[in-house]
């Protein structure tokens, strides 16, 4: 087995971003029976019965739980309405079972590049079912040229409906002022580095400047933030935050680490067990293919894990 970890990061990172714009690689891997056991380490399942069964589980380990259903880039209003659709439908057995009300979602799943007003209203239709149950929507960050869409309809949907909430991709130069603006109106930030590929006039090329830009947005999102989501699965950067805010004086309560399914379980539970509040992301549904190749770009390395991993536990 070749130790990827030997290849160039940036020649890795963007073969898997290739890649996951790839439909036709995407239907062959759907094929092939070696990724499906490799696949559900990251993806919790293909219906929502299986995501409600993932999110009891991790509720057990004392974790909570923000749900994903899968799908981005929809090119048909039909393919957008379906989508918000589901997204309803999922509040509501969330909260028929207990459990997080709490939901993560695209603008291009909504149909953003179909219609912009089409996605306002979708994203309106999911925001107003999560008022109704008492649930919290996120609206996920998707590569830059779509920065500013995303913040303007996160600050429009709050005037109605104020439990939406934001991210920001630490990898971005454009990201310490959005973060201000954002601490400004109230909005809840979760803080990512980010896993598209991106111009170096837009975005940190290397992992020190990333890291670095991570740390002070963290920072000012501890301070100030309104309970703040910090998404990482660095050592070091959950390290920094627990020592800052044990030294700030900020009580585990005013904010939570998010990590994602089936990622690092070891250091969630480790951080559970501390008393930190750990949030995992689950991503459930068939159209997992570009979000399995991001998670490999975000880390090459893990194809490596994934493999190790399944011939441990007989995946």
């Amino acid at each position: 087995m070749a130790d990827l970890r030997r290849l160039p990061a940036h020649l890795l990172r963007g073969t898997f971003i290739w890649a996951s714009h790839r439909p036709s690689l995407g239907r062959l891997a759907t094929a092939v029976p070696l990724t499906r056991p490799m696949v559900r380490r990251f993806v919790a399942g293909e219906t929502l019965a299986e995501a409600l069964e993932a999110c009891d589980r991790l509720r057990g380990a004392g974790m909570h739980t923000t749900l994903d259903i899968l799908g981005e880039s929809v090119t048909s209003a039909t393919a957008a309405r379906e989508a918000a659709t589901r997204y309803v439908d999922t509040l509501g057995a969330l909260a028929q079972r207990g459990l997080d009300g709490n939901v993560s979602l695209k603008l291009t799943q909504m149909g953003l590049d179909v219609d912009p007003a089409l996605c306002r209203e979708n994203v309106g239709r999911v925001a107003a079912k999560a008022a109704e149950v008492g649930a919290f929507v996120r609206v996920d960050m998707e590569d830059s040229p779509k920065t500013e869409a995303t913040l303007t309809l996160v600050r429009e949907l709050r005037a109605t409906t104020p439990d939406v909430g934001a991210v920001i991709q630490s990898y971005l130069r454009r990201s310490a002022d959005d973060v201000e603006r954002l601490i400004a109106e109230g909005t809840r930030v979760r803080l990512c580095k980010g896993a598209y590929d991106e111009p170096a006039e837009v975005a940190f090329p290397t992992k020190g400047e990333v890291d670095a830009s991570y740390r002070r947005l963290m920072e000012r999102l501890l301070r100030d933030g309104v309970y703040p989501a910090l998404a990482t699965h660095d050592d070091g950067l959950i390290a920094d935050a627990e020592a800052f805010a044990r030294r700030e004086g900020i009580d585990p309560s005013r904010f939570e680490f998010q990590m994602l399914y089936g990622i690092r379980r070891d250091l969630q539970a480790r951080l559970v067990r501390e008393g930190w509040n750990v949030r995992v992301y689950v991503p459930y549904g068939r159209e997992w293919y570009p979000y399995f190749m991001r998670r490999l770009a975000e880390r090459p390395a893990n194809v490596l894990f994934l493999l190790r991993s399944v011939v441990r536990e007989g995946r």
